[in-house]
């Protein structure tokens, strides 16, 4: 791998790190802090004596999940405990020195452990390359979180992940299914966690801005050889649709809360596939 030469200063806060903690609960509550704790208690993500593996990519989404972890660590009633995680897939240097110094900027004691993810991925799945890189990444997590006590991984996805995982699955899986908020892994003892499920992309981006750090995107040299992107494709289509109605975004994401499956052609339960035939069956029982 090409290495990029080290730089001084990558990245800087604007404002102390005091101050950006306090302002979670103060100048970004109503678009940060409430919509946080909205989902740790509707969905039940946070529970007596938990430990909890976050785990840290170095982007905008993970750097807030572990600072807005670490706020409600200190004043909440329950008794919980945290672990900071990082893969290295193969970073070049400027990402790896990136990923360092904005958990030292932030106060993050990270764990970093690598792997060759990305050299890996560019040899076996040069066609979807980020569905793969995603799965391998997902089980190593896995791992690494059992391997230090863990019971539970919290993930970085946020209210736009939802809707655009929704539209990716309907147009080009042929099934209606989103992104939930917390699932039992199939192969390890870990539950998977998604606090950041009702907070909007850009009130993330509006906060991390406020920081002055300079974040990380993927940091993945396969995605950067521009290969196509069907989740950008549909970032772009929802743009599209904002102009005019507004409040699509909302609409797609309360759909997944609004399923009617008297009106459907058929839908999978527990793994068993129920089909248009046995639900309309069911209907004339219940309407004699």
């Amino acid at each position: 791998m090409k290495k990029v030469p080290k730089t001084n200063k990558l990245t800087t806060l604007i404002k102390p790190l005091k101050e950006i903690e306090r302002s979670l609960g103060t100048s970004y509550r109503k678009a940060l802090w409430k919509p946080f704790i909205k989902a740790i208690r509707e969905f039940n993500l946070i529970e007596e004596n938990d430990k909890i593996a976050v785990a840290v990519s170095g982007g905008k989404d993970s750097l807030l999940l572990a600072k807005i972890l670490m706020e409600l660590q200190k004043y909440s009633e329950i008794a919980f405990s945290l672990e900071y995680l990082a893969m290295d897939p193969g970073f070049n240097t400027i990402n790896r020195e990136l990923l360092e110094e904005n958990a030292k900027l932030l106060e993050i004691p990270l764990i970093i452990r690598e792997n060759n993810n990305f050299n890996v991925v560019s040899k076996i799945a040069t066609d979807n390359p980020c569905y793969m890189c995603a799965r391998m990444r997902r089980g190593f997590l896995y791992e690494f979180a059992e391997s230090l006590g863990c019971n539970k991984l919290a993930l970085g996805h946020h209210f736009n992940d939802v809707i655009e995982t929704t539209l990716l699955n309907v147009f080009y899986g042929s099934q209606f299914k989103t992104m939930v908020p917390k699932i039992n892994s199939e192969n390890f003892t870990i539950k998977l966690i998604r606090p950041l499920i009702y907070i909007k992309e850009k009130d993330i981006i509006r906060f991390i801005k406020s920081t002055g750090l300079t974040v990380m995107d993927c940091g993945c040299e396969v995605a950067a050889k521009n290969y196509g992107s069907k989740r950008a494709v549909i970032k772009e289509l929802v743009k599209d649709l904002k102009k005019d109605n507004p409040q699509i975004e909302n609409s797609i994401f309360r759909s997944a809360t609004n399923i009617n499956l008297n009106q459907v052609y058929g839908y999978q339960l527990n793994n068993e596939k129920v089909a248009f035939n046995e639900i309309f069956a069911e209907t004339l029982k219940k309407d004699k």
